[in-house]
């Protein structure tokens, strides 16, 4: 995080202006944290808190809760001084409005885990282990990962895409002895898939204790906690090993390279066969830059890092230095691999039953193409010729930190932040498919209310969602979604990460709100949007949370900000309008978004994570504007729009730094009908109307159906 400086206003040159050239030689990498939105496995303000626990904690050997102490962070008290206590399942939420149960609203879907946690045990017991951790992590950290990898999923029944189960190997007796841990967008969702083998532990509440800390707690001095290697980052496995050392009770970490989890899976013989989708070019003329550009420019990374080979786990890293994209993992356009440059050296490791003549052809002989598994003995000769090899810990496996030594450099790769400052043919390349998405997603809001006034009963979450992406496989260039489109109707869309099924969704009716949060993959491009409606009449209280949701949308939207500010310095322009309500919600206000990639990008982000994310947003970074409220019980909002990073001009130059704003990239009109418009300000009402205004001005030629045409006309008339 960049400080403030200090100075004195001047006039603004006109000769300065923000450019880089898009390769990874020009742009400094900044040392950020985990993944953006993620919203992911285990928050850094967890291993806060796990730190504040060494000292007075009270070691149990049963799941039953601590006395509550009070509690200060670590930076004001002393280790010895710092206390915890361990959370019930029945939790107080810090926002009572969102945490009532769902149990009278959802249909209960949690799928039986006894067997399976019995024979997991077992296989524990012949290993000498105490405990097991199982994340949602494959071996690339990935955020959504292919069905093979779903161990968390398997072995807990939650099937939401953040979240580490722990499992004791003998619990003590009335407890469960099985915890997952996850973050807000997931406990109402957990509340009908956990079944009552396990205890919900609310991630990034002050009273909720991070794993290592839970494990010290409810394990006996020395127990032996397992996980498998090749699953768990080397950042996150070096967190656990120092919280153990620290608490000085002898417990010890397990590393393997065998997951114990697939044991059980194959004998059920349920267990999904590895992905085999043959990979695709991803051409200049949507790439903007040759991939032996972008190997080049690594390699001048490497001499100035002083390192000798940089090992890629990241699989949107290893895409986009190739050129290449896959289809091994739904909505994102990747393939299992890995990369490894030197000075002399370009290397693919993926199965080459994947290439195709024409990806061959297009990585050429500088490229050598080498099976998935030989990574790891590359690796390990390379590191007994003592030489320096560069791994991004937070993204590389504990297994590859093994085999590359000692002799390392732990920065975040460079490949990371050069992605995210996208090229020239890149942002066009965005902008346009966000305008041909805008037609899919308003022919669909046209044809729902439509159906809807013309009395059709039959609609629900599933087949309208079946409809959006008729909608938009019909568009140009278009290959897939980019994530499983989040339709919920009424009480449905305060579950933030809702995914409806056939056998349990909800009608879709004109009395109630309706939130579809979706995206496209295109081949010029990923796209990202959440529309909220209401067909009849929304209540007062829902036009009003609505609106505010809304104030905070058009806050970030125009914010105006210096060079260096990161995202979460942003976040309260998104809040402070529901705060004035009272209100919050729980996820992050916006993250990255790839360019024909994964729809969900670091390393920039804006969110309330802690400690804050450093990354300062700069021109041509994608970032999404994401404010919302979600009331259990009753109904979800969210207003998303994809944006870019831009330079802005100002009166004035504060001590030499430019200034950036933002560039909307979707254009959807925003239901009227929802807004309380006596809240809004002239200047909120003028931004809203040049918004729909370019709305209508931008889509409306795209359209052949002169009834949509009509239907943006109407739905982007000025307010006053």
């Amino acid at each position: 995080m960049r400080g403030r400086l200090c100075g004195v206003a001047s006039r603004r040159s006109t000769n300065k202006s923000f450019t880089h050239q898009h390769s990874l030689t020009t742009v400094t990498p900044y040392a950020a944290p985990h993944h953006h939105t993620t919203f992911f496995t285990q928050s850094w303000a967890s291993t806060r808190r796990a730190s504040a626990a060494v000292g007075q904690i009270q070691f149990n050997s049963t799941l039953r809760p601590l006395t509550l102490q009070p509690r200060l962070y670590p930076q004001q008290q002393p280790l010895q001084q710092r206390n915890f206590c361990l959370p019930t399942t029945g939790q107080q939420s810090l926002l009572p409005q969102q945490e009532a149960t769902e149990e009278d609203n959802m249909k209960k879907t949690a799928t039986s885990t006894t067997d399976r946690l019995q024979k997991l045990r077992a296989i524990l017991t012949t290993h000498n282990l105490d405990a097991y951790i199982v994340p949602t992590d494959d071996p690339h950290m990935s955020e959504y990962i292919a069905g093979r990898h779903k161990r968390r999923e398997f072995i807990s029944g939650f099937t939401g895409s953040s979240g580490t189960a722990v499992i004791l190997t003998n619990p003590a007796s009335g407890a469960s002895g099985a915890a997952l841990w996850t973050d807000g967008r997931y406990w109402l969702q957990t509340e009908h898939e956990l079944d009552s083998n396990w205890v919900l532990m609310k991630d990034r509440l002050p009273t909720t204790l991070a794993i290592e800390a839970w494990l010290v707690s409810n394990l006996p001095s020395g127990g032996r906690v397992g996980l498998d290697a090749t699953t768990t980052s080397a950042s996150q496995a070096e967190r656990y090993r120092k919280y153990f050392s620290d608490a000085g009770r002898g417990h010890v970490l397990v590393p393997d390279l065998v997951n114990l989890v697939d044991k059980v899976w194959e004998a059920s013989g349920s267990i999904p066969a590895a992905p085999s989708g043959a990979l695709m070019t991803h051409s200049i003329h949507f790439s903007g830059l040759h991939h032996l550009a972008k190997i080049s420019a690594v390699r001048d990374h490497l001499k100035l890092k002083s390192a000798d080979a940089l090992v890629i786990s990241a699989l949107d890293e290893i895409m986009w230095l190739f050129n290449v994209r896959g289809s091994d993992i739904p909505y994102n356009p990747v393939a299992l691999s890995y990369g490894l440059i030197t000075d002399t050296v370009a290397r693919f490791y993926v199965d080459s039953a994947k290439l195709t003549e024409e990806v061959r052809t297009h990585l050429g002989v500088e490229v050598d193409v080498l099976p998935y598994e030989q990574v790891f003995p590359d690796v390990k000769a390379l590191a007994a010729e003592n030489k320096r090899i560069w791994i991004d810990v937070r993204k590389s496996s504990e297994a590859v930190l093994q085999a590359a030594g000692n002799n390392l450099v732990k920065d975040p790769s460079p490949v990371e932040l050069s992605k995210a400052l996208k090229n020239p043919v890149e942002l066009e390349g965005l902008r346009k498919c966000h305008l041909r998405d805008a037609v899919a997603l308003i022919s669909f809001l046209k044809w729902l209310e439509d159906r809807l006034k013309d009395g059709d009963t039959t609609l629900d979450e599933v087949s309208v969602s079946d409809k959006l992406e008729e909608f938009r496989s019909k568009q140009a260039d278009f290959v897939s979604l980019s994530f499983d489109t989040i339709a919920g109707s009424g009480e449905n869309g305060a579950i933030i990460h809702y995914k409806p099924e056939k056998a349990t969704c909800s009608a879709v009716t004109q009395d109630k709100m309706f939130l579809v949060d979706s995206g496209g993959q295109y081949r010029d491009g990923t796209t990202d949007v959440t529309r909220t409606v209401h067909f009849g009449s929304p209540t007062a209280h829902e036009k009003r949370c609505f609106t505010r949701v809304l104030q905070g949308h058009i806050a970030l939207a125009t914010a105006v900000f210096p060079q260096g500010t990161t995202g979460s310095k942003l976040d309260v322009l998104a809040r402070m309008h529901l705060w004035k309500d009272g209100l919050d919600y729980r996820h992050g206000t916006g993250h990255g978004v790839g360019a024909f990639l994964n729809v969900h990008e670091g390393p920039q982000g804006i969110g309330t994570r802690d400690p804050p994310n450093p990354t300062p947003l700069l021109p041509s970074m994608t970032i999404t504007n994401e404010p919302g409220y979600y009331e259990s019980g009753a109904f979800g909002i969210r207003i998303e729009n994809v944006m870019a990073v831009k330079q802005v001009d100002t009166p004035h130059t504060f001590d030499g730094q430019l200034s950036f704003g933002f560039e909307n990239h979707t254009f959807v009109p925003i239901q009227q009908s929802l807004i309380d418009t006596s809240l809004l300000s002239h200047e909120e009402k003028a931004y809203l109307n040049d918004y729909h205004k370019e709305c209508r001005e931008k889509v409306s030629p795209l359209i052949e159906d002169a009834s949509v045409v009509a239907w943006i006309e109407k739905a982007t008339q000025p307010i006053f």
